[in-house]
């Protein structure tokens, strides 16, 4: 609370349980949820999938179900006011992520990875469904890259070369929808 209080503290993750083999229900993580909730910190929480073989490389206890968006609604229904960001867009689980961000308005999610990982065609058909459902508002620009910089210049050429999302569009998932999430003046 203290480093919440002296502003060293403003978002909670990346939280990436999922090659712990935990999920953001277990009950380890409900006193951190609550200060969250409390102090209007966000959550950022690995979502969707992980490199080739992670179970065998780094990571025994991950799970590819364990990556599923929809894991974290007992979480939503015990902490209305908590916002969580879903990174990656909980890809694959396309209608499990877009059911949570339907019901529960406090929830966005970001492309990174999917931006330059995926192929681009994939990538567009995934984010199109999301800017179709009405989430324009609520996707968010990642990289998720900290090894291979030349991957965030592929991620922004990407977006901006989607060809169904507008100048608007683009410029919400660069810039205003972040800054309406995290409270960026």
């Amino acid at each position: 609370v203290r480093y919440i209080r002296e502003k060293k503290l403003s978002v909670f993750g990346e939280l990436a349980l999922q090659y712990e083999g935990k999920t953001l229900a277990d009950p380890e993580f409900e006193p951190y949820l609550a200060i969250c909730e409390r102090f209007g910190i966000p959550v950022a929480l690995h979502t969707g999938l992980a490199p080739p073989n992670t179970p065998y490389n780094c990571c025994p206890k991950f799970r590819t179900h364990l990556g599923n968006p929809q894991l974290i609604e007992e979480v939503l229904i015990r902490h209305p006011k908590l916002k969580i960001q879903l990174m990656h867009m909980g890809f694959p689980w396309l209608q499990e992520t877009k059911a949570i961000m339907h019901i529960y308005p406090q929830v966005y999610a970001d492309i990174g990875v999917l931006d330059w990982n995926r192929p681009a065609s994939e990538f567009y058909n995934y984010l199109k469904s999301f800017m179709e459902s009405g989430f324009g508002k609520r996707i968010m620009f990642g990289s998720d890259q900290m090894a291979w910089p030349d991957a965030i210049p592929l991620a922004i050429q990407n977006v901006e070369n989607a060809p169904f999302l507008t100048e608007e569009q683009k410029q919400d998932i660069f810039y205003n929808n972040a800054a309406r999430f995290y409270n960026i003046k």
